[in-house]
């Protein structure tokens, strides 16, 4: 990233911020970054904690950029797509959506189609750094903009490439609303441990580890996940008994179920947002 010149922002909030962090860690000079915001309050956030420059409006921000993050609302991207094509200089910068749900015919036809566009589904733990993020291309946009596309959003997050459209979707599904399904799990856990005598405090604490152990255990282990479910699962024991119970409540095919309707409403959003 550091041979970028001027990278925009349009949409100054918090996943703009989180970018703009990793990025100015990453050693990439705050004074390259611009951004624009409705807000006043937003842009002074943002100049206040990393020193990055404003412009008074998207036009003006965008002028000159060789990247620009489109970091607005889904309900918000029609309009604003449409009052930036005119300003999207030759040769066109490298546009990088963050938005949910909006499919990329719609970001081309109100952009144009000469403009190279990637589309990105980040989800929140990258507001601290842990994310993951899924990146989608059509086959006419280049290595090098694909590069630079998974170098920006690697500030904040582990990536990976989908091949199919459709399957942003299930990125979606998976990792965008991923967190919430273990923060329900967590707290299931927490209010179990409660109830059966720990005080709130400790459970508290001893499922967020329990949570934070199990994930690093897997991120640094070639097992699969089965397979380290089962070293940790000795036969007639405790945890064998606990999962008999989770087993027998049908949790595969709930989390199946919950995945496939996330799935399904993600399309229904893209094809509501994405409507001319």
């Amino acid at each position: 990233m550091n041979h970028i010149r001027r990278l925009a922002f349009i949409g100054g909030g918090n996943m703009a911020a989180a970018l703009i962090s990793g990025l100015t860690r990453r050693g990439v000079p705050a004074e390259r970054l611009v951004v624009a915001d409705p807000s006043p309050d937003q842009l002074q956030r943002l100049v206040r904690d990393y020193a990055v420059k404003t412009a008074p409006d998207n036009p003006s921000a965008v002028q000159g950029a060789e990247v620009v993050v489109l970091a607005v609302k889904p309900q918000q991207m029609r309009a604003v797509a449409l009052g930036l094509a005119p300003h999207l200089a030759s040769p066109e910068p490298l546009l990088i959506s963050v938005a949910a749900g909006i499919p990329h015919a719609s970001l081309t036809r109100w952009l144009g189609p000469r403009v190279p566009l990637i589309r990105t589904m980040p989800n929140r733990p990258a507001l601290n750094g842990f994310g993951a993020t899924g990146l989608y291309a059509p086959a006419g946009v280049g290595a090098a903009h694909r590069a630079l596309a998974e170098d920006l959003m690697a500030a904040v997050s582990a990536t990976v490439w989908v091949e199919h459209e459709s399957q942003m979707d299930t990125v979606t599904a998976l990792s965008g609303s991923g967190p919430a399904y273990f923060f329900l799990f967590m707290e299931a856990l927490e209010a179990a441990a409660h109830e059966r005598g720990l005080p709130t405090d400790i459970a508290h604490r001893l499922t967020l580890e329990t949570a934070f152990g199990a994930a690093q255990m897997a991120r640094q282990s070639r097992d699969s996940l089965a397979t380290l479910r089962e070293q940790v699962t000795s036969k007639g024991g405790t945890t064998a008994a606990a999962l008999e119970v989770l087993d027998a409540a049908g949790l595969r095919a709930i989390v199946a179920h919950a995945v496939a309707a996330a799935d399904r409403r993600s399309a229904e959003l893209a094809a509501e947002f994405g409507n001319p």
